[in-house]
């Protein structure tokens, strides 16, 4: 698996980053280490996890998914780990993750870095994420911006100040967000090419055939200034495995989590995802391949954040990269992404 570059970062990364937000809660240490073995030995050198996960986010699992990988993190060379981790954002009622999480603050960043740090059994990080915007942004589901719920937050700047001094500590080697929006990431690009601050690397956004809405704005925005996405949730919570068509109480994280799923609870997905799974089954092809294979080759993908319950969930995901869908099979895809435009997003 040819590694790539992140962004204008130095980091080389693979296409295919196994996320970890499972351990913990739907993983036990031992499965998550067998998940990080097996990902590894395919060509994966790419983790990514953050302060607070398991999610769904509780006080009993916070910060075990990175105990989870720091206990596995010890045992390899860290050179050879790309190691990502995200800063929890402001205005969630996480009362449990230092106290209710501030704002991106120098003091709410280091301590938030800290606590990784010590779960991650490492002296840095190689991607330090801002999970999600402090600021009043439609995100999560929401899909449309609402001015009136307006609240105060981290000036930009200071954000990236307080980030540029953990980069020179050298407990952070570069720095990315998430879940963020063209003007988010138009603000931190000029902000650090103005004052010499860190460039961000990444933007990790929800990416999926339920979800294209990065294909607009931000696709223009991140190919001109070179950021890398990051792709989660190319599954869309599984829904685009198929199993739910199959069996609607089949186990998963809809049924496992209700009411966690709202982004997918809208008019258009349902007749979306039996669209997508018939298509995938005309050419021979589970409804994974389909959707996996299909993010792992779009252009504006840097490398897709795959997730797991199970090895053989875990095998199915990688076994996608290998999955060739010809010309006629993508101007299909989207043809019914026409038809059912962004009904997750």
């Amino acid at each position: 698996m040819q590694q790539i570059a992140l962004g204008r970062s130095d980091l080389r990364v693979s296409p295919i980053c196994l996320g970890t937000m499972t351990f913990g809660q739907q993983n036990s240490e031992a499965e998550g280490h067998a998940q990080l073995d097996r990902a590894f030995a395919a060509g994966i050198n790419f983790v990514d996890t953050a302060e607070m996960y398991a999610v769904p986010p509780k006080a009993e699992t916070s910060g075990r998914t990175e105990e989870i990988v720091g206990a596995w993190l010890k045992r390899q060379p860290r050179d050879r780990v790309v190691l990502a981790t995200k800063a929890t954002g402001p205005g969630r009622s996480l009362s449990w993750i230092r106290g209710g999480p501030g704002g991106f603050d120098a003091a709410n960043l280091a301590a938030a870095l800290e606590g990784s740090l010590r779960r991650l059994q490492t002296d840095y990080v190689d991607l330090y994420q801002l999970h999600w915007p402090a600021r009043n942004q439609p995100m999560f589901g929401q899909w449309q911006y609402e001015p009136e719920k307006e609240r105060g937050g981290t000036d930009l700047r200071q954000t990236l100040e307080a980030l540029a001094a953990l980069v020179k500590a050298g407990k952070v080697r570069h720095v990315g967000v998430s879940n963020e929006h063209p003007w988010g990431v138009m603000q931190f690009v000029r902000l650090a090419d103005e004052h010499g601050l860190p460039r961000i690397a990444s933007i990790q956004n929800a990416y999926n055939l339920l979800n294209r809405t990065y294909d607009t704005a931000l696709a223009e925005v991140c190919y001109r200034e070179s950021v890398g996405l990051l792709a989660y949730s190319p599954l869309a919570f599984g829904l685009l495995s198929g199993k739910y068509l199959d069996d609607p109480q089949a186990k998963g994280r809809v049924n496992d989590f209700p009411g966690f799923a709202q982004r997918y609870a809208k008019p258009n997905v349902s007749p979306a995802l039996a669209a997508y799974a018939a298509l995938a089954r005309e050419h021979g092809l589970t409804p994974a391949q389909l959707a996996l294979a299909w993010c792992y080759r779009r252009r504006c993908v840097a490398s897709t954040i795959i997730g797991a319950t199970s090895m053989a969930q875990l095998e199915e995901n990688l076994g996608a990269w290998t999955v060739e869908l010809s010309p006629e099979l993508l101007a299909a895809v989207d043809a019914i992404h026409l038809r059912y435009t962004n009904p997750a997003p």
